[in-house]
């Protein structure tokens, strides 16, 4: 591709979306759009979280909605500053609804995460990475 890529939306597939959407409001996250329509947002750094019904997702990529299982293949991540960070996001994440995956901890690459899932089981990592080093605006710099 010759284009450079400008990734900036992850729908999700939810069963339910008014409990997603209290989940995620739950965090105080920037909530937009009309959950009346089928499908909400919620604004990240640099990067919208879009909620819409399972099956409809599904319908709407051309898949079968087969059913979900714990492990799917993928984890969002979202990147703090510093360990405590780290550690306050997952206590939020807790208290908003999220199950605890797995505390943080420190990792082998050098860095501070740990899990939670949603209430549809997606997998959210928090961490504290220093070689993607947090800038003012809330970008990351990926050293290397």
């Amino acid at each position: 591709m010759g284009i450079s890529p400008n990734f900036t939306i992850v729908t999700l597939g939810v069963a339910d979306l008014e409990r997603s959407i209290a989940f995620y409001r739950g965090l105080s996250w920037e909530q937009r759009g009309d959950p009346s329509a089928g499908i909400t947002w919620f604004r990240t750094s640099g990067t919208w979280i879009g909620l819409y019904g399972y099956a409809e997702l599904a319908a709407d990529v051309g898949v079968p909605a087969d059913p979900a299982t714990a492990y799917r293949g993928i984890t969002l991540a979202l990147n703090f500053g510093t360990e405590q960070e780290v550690d306050t996001a997952l206590a939020e994440a807790v208290q908003a609804g999220a199950r605890l995956v797995k505390p943080a901890e420190r990792a082998d690459w050098g860095g501070y995460s740990g899990y939670f899932a949603d209430p549809d089981g997606h997998l959210w990592e928090t961490a504290f990475a220093p070689s993607f080093p947090v800038a003012d605006d809330g970008t990351i710099d990926i050293r290397g």
